[in-house]
């Protein structure tokens, strides 16, 4: 079967049955008779030690509690939901959990505009959501929830905390970070976009604070070379993210003099072969570098470098390293000395190389290098050809030359390759003592303090003698104290600076006065590690269990957007090594399969109440019930395409759901009738559309596994009404794959058929129809192939072959070769299954 990669015929296409039930099908009637007997029966309960069956780990990201679910929530979960029940009705044992994400800015905010507590907000929509993912039908275990603001569960991020503090993965230092004015608080880059915070559209600036990180730096290489573990299990672009987020880049730090100066300043490069190149010197406008040297010269310099470094600050480090951007900067005056050959570079300060980047200065080759000749084109610098690559002249063309080739205008290099040009200056700058070989990384230590309220308190204690003292184990929790009484409105410092009682504390060490760090962690800390949790969320003397991990453990199965493709999974896979290291888990990768799924939008647009777009979740359930919206989600094409809910006929898989439990009604055979003697015809229908969505399920193409059972509808239909009728075996048989079929995704209506066709719920454990091979095996049909028009050969080819496939096994036959003596073909005509035409050229 070929798999389908565009929606297929609507539940309401023309040619399906289109007639009104016999007996109505109440939607809502049915929904409400079923939860009440789910919530008794707990089909998807996990864990039981007296389980024999095989375990899997199927896990959603979890949501952020912000109001109720919305349309993005309901494709989600119904997609998880899909894999978790197939391998349910697969017998496995599947524990899916569920939680909710719930710290961080938009509940403080909430909190600040409504004036009310963040918890109380908080918890006030988990309950909602909790509500609505019941009525959703997820096939949560409800005994395996957590909420990322329970004590019970922050006081494990401080105890993680803690062990990095103590392996020295934890640490504290000043630093230039992204600043919203608004709201008060460091942003990562990726909460940067075009130069404004994604929260509140403020314009981001910089700040240099003293901060919390964490030196995800130290496992750089192992992030990068574990992702072989992840290769077929992930979507290629998201390794492709990660492995440019690292940026691994192996090349030479090279020592340059600067005049005037004591201390050299060192450059990396991963191209020290066009060093010769070099004609100015660059260095990150917000650097400390940059502040010395222009603090070092003339007045009028120094004034236009403030000007320029406020310029810098308003401006996101995405935008910065934007190629497009038009070249800006300021020339300090002062002069680097180029190592190899003696030139004096001019010093320049510029938006367009970052601090943190290397040692934030840069050799600037214009001839080899895009930004770097954009640059030397509008400060009317030289350009220096060292590589002939056969291009024309950059400083002519404008265009930099970016290939490989000969050197030339390179002294001692003239005439080597890339390679050896490479390795021949290593060697002279090692000898000099001016360089050596090195491995760089765009990676940085991931920044994890935050200056608002609700967040998890970091476990740290400030004494003046003592210096920073870590808050004893069996003190965790450090919890919150009462936001009642506490300002907290961003003012730039953590709201938790003004709870007296709480912050000033005794030292640990020496019982002196100190205080508690006020700072609270970023938000991605709590979805880090979450997954263990739910091992056993309510353990109270670890943070996970360590013998559950390794029956668990990694998750097999993990399904979420895109748009945590870098930091999130990065951040988890990093938490995972460090528990590898401590020796607290086996495995050093945590998702061993990824799916992401697309956006819901309207019109070809995001939803927004602004766009007047905003389709509510709330309605469409009320109008068309639980299945129908589930359906039309899952149907819509596959699970990473992004779904046009105008697009969308949720109306159509009502009616089609309707037709579906229609034909639960009307079997009229026995439960337990033999299958075997019913309509051979029928029965390979449904075995074939048994075993094609079962592939589609594990293939993530769910659209095709519903076009299947659709199929499987229409001609089961046709069975009852003009064929061998309803009380043939083939009939039930045919009405049973259909309803466990549908319990993927109509969990309701699957219920429903299911109790029709005389059965005890739940239909969710009844198991995956088996399928008997021998009716997979289809006849054989004749292909005339035809050369020049006339009839040379016959094959025998299955009635679904491919055209590709038929063509390739006609020109590979024996006689079509012979006749075709070597000349080429210049067409072929197939109509597959019965007719292939050669035309000779």
């Amino acid at each position: 079967m070929t798999e389908n990669t565009a929606p297929e015929r609507s539940p309401d296409a023309p040619g399906a049955d289109d007639r009104e039930p016999r007996e109505g099908y109440d939607v809502l009637a049915t929904q409400e008779k079923w939860l009440p007997v789910w919530d008794e029966l707990a089909p998807f309960r996990s864990g039981d030690p007296a389980d024999t069956r095989p375990k899997k780990y199927v896990l959603d990201m979890f949501p952020y509690p912000s109001g109720d679910l919305h349309m993005g929530h309901a494709e989600a979960y119904a997609l998880g939901d899909v894999v978790a029940r197939y391998w349910v009705q697969r017998g496995y044992n599947v524990m899916h959990p569920i939680g909710w994400d719930a710290f961080g800015l938009p509940a403080e905010n909430a909190a600040i505009k409504r004036g009310v507590d963040p918890a109380a907000w908080t918890y006030e929509n988990i309950a909602t959501q909790k509500a609505s993912m019941r009525r959703y039908a997820c096939s949560f275990d409800w005994d395996r929830v957590l909420n990322t603001c329970d004590p019970e569960f922050y006081q494990w991020n401080q105890w993680l905390f803690l062990q990095m503090f103590r392996k020295g993965l934890a640490y504290r230092k000043p630093s230039q970070v992204n600043w919203c004015p608004n709201d008060q608080t460091v942003l990562a880059n990726e909460q940067v976009v075009g130069g404004l915070c994604e929260r509140c559209d403020t314009p981001v600036t910089k700040k240099k604070l003293t901060q919390w990180y964490f030196r995800i730096t130290e496992y750089a290489d192992r992030l990068l070379d574990d992702m072989e573990q992840l290769e077929g299990g992930w979507p290629d672009k998201v390794l492709l993210m990660q492995r440019n987020w690292v940026g691994r880049s192996t090349g030479a730090d090279v020592v340059f003099e600067i005049e005037g100066r004591d201390l050299p300043v060192t450059v990396y490069t991963t191209r020290p072969d066009t060093l010769y190149g070099a004609t100015f010197f660059v260095v990150a406008a917000d650097s400390d570098l940059a502040a010395e040297l222009a603090g070092d010269a003339p007045p009028e310099v120094g004034k236009q470098f403030d000007k320029y470094l406020t310029e810098v600050r308003q401006t996101s480090e995405i935008d910065r390293l934007s190629t497009d951007r038009p070249k800006t900067g300021v020339f300090l005056q002062r002069y680097a000395v180029n190592p190899v050959n003696g030139e004096r570079l001019p010093i320049y300060a510029a938006d367009y190389v970052l601090a943190d980047y290397g040692h934030g200065a840069i050799m600037a080759v214009p001839a080899h290098d895009q930004r770097d000749l954009d640059f030397a084109r509008a400060f009317d610098l030289p350009v220096v050809t060292v590589v002939d690559t056969g291009d024309d002249d950059p400083a002519v063309t404008g265009v930099a030359t970016t290939g490989d080739g000969l050197m030339i205008n390179s002294g001692p290099l003239d005439g080597l390759d890339k390679q050896s040009a490479i390795d021949t200056i290593i060697e002279l700058l090692q000898d000099r003592r001016r360089g050596e070989a090195t491995v760089n990384y765009r990676l940085r230590d991931w920044l994890i303090s935050r200056q608002r309220y609700w967040g998890t308190p970091i476990p740290i204690i400030h004494c003046l003698d003592c210096g920073e003292v870590p808050v004893p184990e069996d003190q965790l929790p450090v919890t919150l104290p009462p936001s009642e009484g506490l300002d907290l409105t961003p003012k730039g410092t953590s709201p938790l600076g003004a709870a007296a009682d709480w912050v000033n504390v005794p030292c640990p060490t020496c019982e002196g006065p100190a205080s508690r760090d006020t700072d609270t962690m970023d938000t991605f800390v709590d979805s880090s590690w979450y997954f263990l949790r739910y091992l056993d969320p309510n353990l109270a003397t670890a943070p996970f269990d360590v013998d559950q991990a390794k029956e668990w453990m990694p998750v097999d199965q993990y399904v979420g957007g895109v748009t945590h493709a870098i930091l999130h999974l990065l951040y988890s896979r990093f938490f995972t090594k460090v528990l590898h290291d401590l020796g607290y888990v086996e495995f050093t990768e945590p998702f061993t399969r990824l799916l992401n799924q697309g956006m819901v939008v309207m019109d070809g647009s995001a939803m927004s109440k602004s766009r007047g777009n905003l389709v509510r979740l709330s309605d469409e359930l009320a109008e068309n019930g639980v299945d129908a919206i589930r359906l039309s989600l899952v149907f819509a094409g596959p699970p990473e395409d992004d779904i046009d809910w105008a697009d969308v006929s949720a109306a159509g898989s009502r009616k089609f759901l309707a037709r579906a439990w229609r034909l639960a009604g009307d079997v009229t055979s026995p439960v337990g009738s033999d299958p075997a003697a019913g309509d051979v015809a029928l029965r390979r229908a449904t075995h074939h559309a048994v075993h094609e969505g079962g592939r589609a399920v594990e293939m993530f193409r769910f659209n095709s596994m519903i076009a299947r059972t659709m199929e499987l509808v229409n001609t089961t239909r046709k069975a009852i009404d003009s064929g061998v009728g309803p009380a043939d075996p083939a009939v039930r048989e045919a009405a049973e794959a259909v309803a466990l079929m549908l319990s993927l995704v109509a969990p309701y209506t699957a219920e429903e058929m299911w109790e029709r066709l005389g059965h005890a719920p739940s239909v969710a454990r009844a198991g995956w129809p088996v399928v008997d091979e021998t009716l997979l095996e289809e006849d054989l049909v004749t292909c005339v192939v035809q050369v020049s028009g006339k009839v040379r050969a016959r094959l025998e080819v299955s009635p679904d072959i491919a055209e590709d496939d038929l063509r390739e096994l006609a020109l590979a036959n024996e006689n079509v070769q012979r006749l075709l003596d070597g000349r080429e073909v210049r067409n072929v005509i197939v109509r597959a299954p019965k007719l292939v035409n050669v035309v000779p050229a």
